[in-house]
């Protein structure tokens, strides 16, 4: 029988590799290797079958590590927008720090990086990293823990963990098999791939190309087109609500177009708010209320409250319908989606008829249900240090097959015109994008398991 370390570094793998089915097979044990508390812990186990709980030890990364670890990020973000010629990689490095001593900190990496003049070069820095991994006693520890725990393979569901980057090396000095996932379609550019693994699990053709490009020292065939299991939970008619059901909790009107405005975190998108905002003037301006009803589904992760004055300007118009999130701990890696909020997402997408946002994955959610996907496309202040243009310009959008994919909002005046369009002719090119991304949503926890019982 297999054994299986499942490392879970946070709640977000919870979802996608704990509900779905990759894991629920009698030919498999499964461990897992995490920080969670109790009560997650007890949610987890009436998913799946779990043979033991190891606990990761404290990690303290040391200077020599973080510095080595983001001139790397730093180099390859370089690399990258250098190699496929989009300057909008360079976003994703951070420039603003609070305190002197991070400015000097990042100030050196950046003059460091100076240096850093070939592929080789940074080939060479991640060996300098992994050797400065190995000093650390964080190293000998997990070394202690493998070696009790025997695993046949060790499994991660992120990619870019802190404390994975060691596990993975200690394993490999043990000859124990790894493998990875690739969280999301657009991680691989961010240059966040802080592990090395025997194999890298990805969505589509198109991941596995994007990943060769900005990791040619990777073998093609290390590189395994699985898919994702969170589309799954799309194909299941369990996973849906009643109707009648639903829409009572909620208050939702059957009559009206449902209109699904999801949110992005503060980073992606500080404008969300306002965008929310006017949704709800025009149609309220143009005496609409009639036709249309806005549900708001917030990035779970967002706590901040900015969204409270414009719910409170329109009680009537927009229904609030927060995702069923775990915050109840005080450890981040608590945070997780309960199953409950996995029925609320299908429900949601199934339900509507439109989900509005700024670039957001949440387009092939609905795209699993044939449903359109508007993306704002106008800035809603002048702000140096954000645009829709800058946003539309990241690398993974480039797999767009069409701009056809979505429909475009080019300003507020244009709601109520698009709105209508989209009434009377939804058809988009939503799923030829949706097959780029995504190969096979239907099959990725087979493949996988298949993987994991080879």
């Amino acid at each position: 029988m297999k054994r299986i370390l499942l490392l879970v570094p946070d709640g977000i793998g919870i979802k996608n590799y704990l509900y779905s089915d990759v894991f629920k097979n009698s030919e498999m044990e499964v461990s897992l290797f995490h920080n969670f508390d109790d009560d997650t812990l007890s949610h987890i186990s009436r998913q799946v079958d779990i043979k033991a709980s190891v606990v990761i030890p404290k990690y303290t990364e040391s200077i020599r590590e973080k510095f080595l670890r983001e001139l790397i990020h730093l180099s390859r973000l370089r690399f990258n927008a250098k190699h496929v010629e989009n300057p909008t990689i360079l976003k994703f490095w951070k420039r603003s720090h609070k305190s002197l001593k991070l400015k000097i900190f990042y100030a050196a990496i950046r003059l460091s990086a100076r240096s850093v003049r070939s592929y080789g070069h940074i080939e060479a820095l991640e060996l300098y990293y992994e050797l400065a991994l190995q000093k650390n006693p964080f190293y000998q520890q997990i070394t202690t823990i493998l070696k009790a725990a025997a695993p046949t393979r060790i499994f991660c569901t992120h990619q870019r963990a802190l404390v994975a980057p060691t596990i993975f090396k200690a394993a490999r000095d043990l000859g124990i098999l790894t493998s990875t996932v690739i969280y999301s379609w657009d991680n691989i550019p961010k240059a966040r791939l802080a592990l090395r693994s025997d194999t890298y699990l990805v969505w589509s053709d198109h991941m596995k190309e994007e990943l060769h490009t900005f990791y040619p020292d990777i073998p093609l065939d290390q590189i395994l087109i699985t898919g994702t299991p969170q589309f799954e939970f799309y194909k299941d008619p369990k996973n849906i609500y009643d109707k009648d059901e639903f829409f009572r909790k909620y208050g939702l009107d059957e009559n009206k177009m449902l209109i699904c405005f999801s949110g992005d975190d503060v980073k992606t998108s500080p404008y969300d708010p306002e965008y929310l905002d006017d949704f709800a003037t025009q149609i309220t301006l143009e005496g609409r209320a009639e036709d249309f009803q806005i549900i708001f589904r917030r990035c779970p992760v967002d706590l901040s409250g900015r969204y409270d004055w414009v719910l409170d300007k329109f009680p009537n118009l927009i229904v609030d319908m927060p995702p069923l999130w775990n915050f109840n701990s005080k450890k981040w890696t608590a945070v997780y989606p309960t199953f409950e909020d996995v029925k609320l997402l299908v429900s949601l997408a199934f339900y509507a008829d439109v989900v509005v946002n700024v670039g957001s994955t949440m387009a092939f959610d609905f795209g699993m249900f044939d449903k359109p996907c508007i993306y704002i496309n106008y800035d809603h202040k002048k702000d140096p240090n954000w645009s829709v243009d800058t946003i539309y310009q990241y690398q993974h959008f480039r797999s767009m097959p069409s701009k056809k994919a979505v429909f475009w909002l080019p300003s507020a005046s244009e709601i109520i015109p698009l709105l209508d369009t989209v009434k009377a002719d939804n058809t988009t090119q939503l799923k030829q994008w949706l097959k780029v991304v995504v190969s096979d949503p239907e099959s990725a926890s087979e493949n996988i398991k298949k993987l994991i019982l080879k």
